[in-house]
């Protein structure tokens, strides 16, 4: 039986979790998988403040991580104006899955961040993890790597990173699963 290597574009544990956890669901895709967290170095936009910045962050990950293997993972959270709500804006996290020749998109629920965590995001004075910190609502200097993630704290644990992550990368496989719906859709990224 043939190998299948996923390669996620980090080294965070919870991302390669979230990977882990999402593929094992879909066997018919993968069998004999090797899921591994590489280092890449995409662009810094701080934290992305629009949908645009996220889902180009996740793309690039996933095509620098795309290194001996069969698909690589790209995952990026980030914020995305919406109407209606306190500050503007609310937080998802998208996934770009490469094949080499095809990119696949998927988002993850969204959520508002406390009004003073998105204008400090805003303003490019900090990423959520140290405007959760600089406003004294934790002490970790890195909650995306903290078990659950900030989205663990704010639900008390209800949604971990790892299921809010999850969410983003089964949206993402659904044209891999279904490509006889999504046949015209596969064009190929350079």
């Amino acid at each position: 039986m043939q190998q299948t290597i996923i390669n996620v574009g980090s080294k965070n544990k919870l991302k390669i979790a979230a990977v882990k956890s999402a593929v094992k669901h879909y066997p018919s895709l993968f069998s004999n998988t090797v899921i591994q967290g590489v280092e890449v170095h995409a662009p810094e936009f701080g934290h992305p403040k629009n949908i645009e910045e996220t889902v180009s962050g996740a793309i690039q990950r996933a095509k620098t991580a795309y290194q001996n293997c069969t698909y690589s993972v790209g995952l990026e959270g980030g914020l995305l104006k919406v109407p209606h709500t306190h500050s503007g804006y609310m937080e998802t996290g998208a996934c770009a899955i490469y094949d080499g020749k095809n990119m696949y998109i998927g988002l993850a629920p969204a959520f508002e961040w406390p009004l003073s965590v998105t204008q400090m995001i805003v303003a490019g004075e900090a990423d959520a993890s140290l405007a959760f910190k600089k406003l004294g609502l934790t002490s970790h200097n890195k909650l995306g790597n903290v078990e659950g993630g900030i989205i663990g704290l704010l639900t008390n644990q209800r949604m971990t990173r790892e299921s809010f992550t999850e969410y983003s990368i089964t949206m993402a496989l659904i044209q891999m699963e279904k490509q006889e719906f999504y046949a015209q859709n596969l064009t190929g990224i350079s």
